[in-house]
């Protein structure tokens, strides 16, 4: 169901796992898209492949989303090529985990920069494209944002406070755009992955006792692929959602619901 035919889409951080696998849903779905990329360009190279293959239209943007002018670059190549936005996936974002007595003010920054300063950026720079082109009869909507949180935007996670204060500071980030912005139709929501089969955690479920421990956190016992997260993200993208805005929609199998407190705690 082509349910984006003729509209476009920026995906930051598309080159792998849920990026990757988001740029290739909404490209399937009609979509022309943008696939960001900060370091491994042969990895976006092939999910631009991927798309074109099947008939798809993709452009390689390698842009650091924690940088303005890189933003602001990135931006202007893609109107160049595609004329408009209609859709923006501020999918980018990164770990570097310590115990906080332990954590470096760089390790602090550096992922407080790419996971919230980066949406920030990137969301702004949509609003005003939004706001600078106006409406298309091709979308309900003036224009759509979702922003890749994590069930870390409720759950806290010691070890990991610059990534937990990321996620919970997108949260509030993306509310206030979306109180702010929808008398103007542009519609901003929020996916909150749980443990998904990427890259990023390997770790976590290629080993078998690893896998076990992770999978008593997930009530609907199992861990969730890339997929899952791209066919919500689809849906926010599509005018299917046309009355959600300021929402964050959960993927993670349960995670969230506290599942320590089952069987009554």
């Amino acid at each position: 169901m082509a349910a984006l035919s003729g509209q476009t889409a920026l995906v930051t951080g598309g080159s792998s796992g849920i990026g990757a696998a988001v740029a290739q849903a909404l490209a399937q779905a009609g979509a022309a898209v943008g696939i960001n990329y900060a370091g491994r360009k042969d990895k976006a190279d092939e999910i631009a492949a991927e798309i074109r293959t099947r008939g798809g239209k993709a452009l390689l943007l390698k842009a650091d989303v924690s940088s303005e002018k890189s933003v602001l670059a990135m931006f202007d190549k893609f109107i160049a090529e595609f004329g408009r936005l209609d859709i923006l996936v501020a999918n980018a974002g990164l770990q570097q985990d310590a115990n906080i007595t332990d954590m470096t003010l760089a390790q602090w920054r550096k992922v407080l920069d790419v996971n919230l300063t980066g949406t920030f950026l990137c969301a702004r720079a949509a609003i005003r494209q939004f706001l600078r082109q106006g409406g298309s009869p091709i979308s309900k909507a003036t224009g759509k944002i979702i922003c890749m949180s994590s069930v870390h935007q409720r759950i806290p996670w010691a070890g990991h406070c610059n990534y937990a204060a990321s996620k919970g500071g997108m949260m509030l980030l993306m509310q206030s755009l979306a109180q702010e912005m929808a008398g103007k139709k542009i519609r901003i929501n929020s996916l909150a992955p749980g443990a998904i089969r990427t890259p990023i955690n390997k770790q976590e479920w290629s080993s078998p006792r690893k896998k076990k421990d992770l999978l008593k956190l997930i009530p609907y016992g199992r861990i969730g692929e890339p997929a899952d997260v791209a066919n919500a993200a689809l849906w926010l993208a599509s005018d299917e959602s046309d009355y959600v805005t300021g929402a964050t929609l959960f993927i993670d199998g349960g995670m969230a619901l506290y599942p320590g407190f089952r069987g009554h705690g």
